[in-house]
């Protein structure tokens, strides 16, 4: 069981928009340790969402680590772009990079951290090849697209695995886990193995920010106090 401290990364895709500056800054406030950007291009993914100059304006009203998670067919062709607007992760899917390997490299070249996404059905085979060369390993606990959706309960294993494969190699990725992450299944998530939880709707349609992130919180140190 991994022991580092818990990270809350809130998803900006649930979000008011119209407000989007207010609502990070009240995310900061709250105690956020990430800020997750899910870029979405309408192929890989049934949605269309957010580009570089979003992401530059986040970069310019907030001080977090901008965790740019890139749900696109041809990462490759956007990273600068992203890498020039401020990033500070970012994460591709290893379902649309033929090359993982040069795409990691091509990250890294910009000055930025590379992650490594896995869906919900993808084997943790093709990271075992790279998992070395990672910052960060993200692993789908629903199928990529839209917010709201249920976590899918096998992503439990795959989590536990991931976080095996990670010490056994002594990788220094952090393990993030992405869809369906709330207060109640939270514990359940960190006992598996996550150092990161991506939290959206969880967070945002809530009254009291830093209420709901202490929660969570609250929620790992209980799962590290029962793994010990």
């Amino acid at each position: 069981m991994n022991a580092r401290p818990v990270k809350i990364a809130p998803s900006i895709l649930a979000a008011d928009f119209a407000r989007l500056a207010d609502e990070v800054a009240k995310i900061e406030a709250a105690g956020a340790d990430f800020l997750h950007v899910d870029v979405m291009d309408g192929h890989f993914v049934p949605n269309l969402t957010i580009g570089p100059p979003i992401v530059e304006a986040l970069r310019k009203v907030t001080s977090l680590p901008l965790d740019v998670h890139l749900m696109i067919t041809n990462p490759d062709a956007f990273i600068p772009e992203f890498a020039d607007a401020g990033a500070t992760y970012l994460t591709v899917h290893t379902e649309t990079c033929p090359h993982l390997h040069r795409t990691i490299q091509l990250i890294k070249e910009h000055g930025v951290k590379a992650g490594i996404t896995l869906n919900p059905a993808t084997s943790l085979t093709t990271l075992e090849e790279v998992i070395a060369d990672a910052d960060l390993v993200l692993i789908m606990s629903v199928n990529p697209g839209f917010g709201g959706q249920k976590f899918i309960p096998a992503v439990y294993d795959k989590i536990a695995r991931a976080r095996d494969l990670i010490t056994r190699t002594g990788s220094r990725a952090l393990l993030e886990v992405d869809g369906g992450i709330k207060i109640d299944n939270a514990a359940e998530v960190v006992k598996a193995g996550a150092d990161v939880l991506v939290a959206g709707s969880a967070i945002f349609n809530t009254s009291n920010y830093a209420e709901t992130i202490q929660a969570f919180r609250s929620a790992a140190t209980q799962a590290h106090s029962v793994s010990l």
